[in-house]
């Protein structure tokens, strides 16, 4: 059983439970009560049922994806444009020269695998994979 009550320039929809053994609503009142639902805020008034379960497991998110961008540089993808033999310019993306590489690390006694520039590679051939990992701010123990 629904009741529409009017208050000022609100309207309210009330349900209430309807008894299991009175007849259903005709289809031609249940057209006209749904042709007036626009604006009007609903609300139910069921206290004795239990509360509805969402039907589709809890969202969990994605896991990140591995990114194009060296960790050690903070290098990404250029954009640039590709231009043909008529000058015709189109829109294209120059991407870092990322290589997966396992590093000696000293103060671990253990190889670590990284996924890095290979401007990074000589960075860490020159200064040493813990000073710049300090500097990026990347943590060699956990991974």
């Amino acid at each position: 059983m629904a009741t529409l009550a009017t208050l000022g320039t609100t309207s309210l929809l009330r349900f209430q439970k309807a008894d299991p053994l009175k007849a259903s609503p005709s289809p031609h009142l249940l057209g006209s009560l749904s042709s007036q639902l626009s604006g009007i805020k609903l609300s139910c008034n069921l206290p004795d049922v239990a509360p509805l379960k969402p039907i589709s497991s809890p969202f969990i998110p994605l896991q990140p994806v591995a990114r194009r961008v060296c960790p050690f540089t903070g290098k990404k993808a250029n954009k640039a444009n590709k231009v043909s033999f008529s000058n015709h310019k189109t829109k294209k993306l120059q991407f870092v020269n990322l290589q997966y590489k396992k590093v000696w690390w000293e103060a671990g006694k253990r190889y670590v695998k990284l996924r890095l520039s290979t401007k990074a590679l000589k960075t860490i051939e020159k200064n040493g994979l813990d000073a710049v990992a300090k500097k990026a701010g990347i943590d060699l123990r956990k991974e």
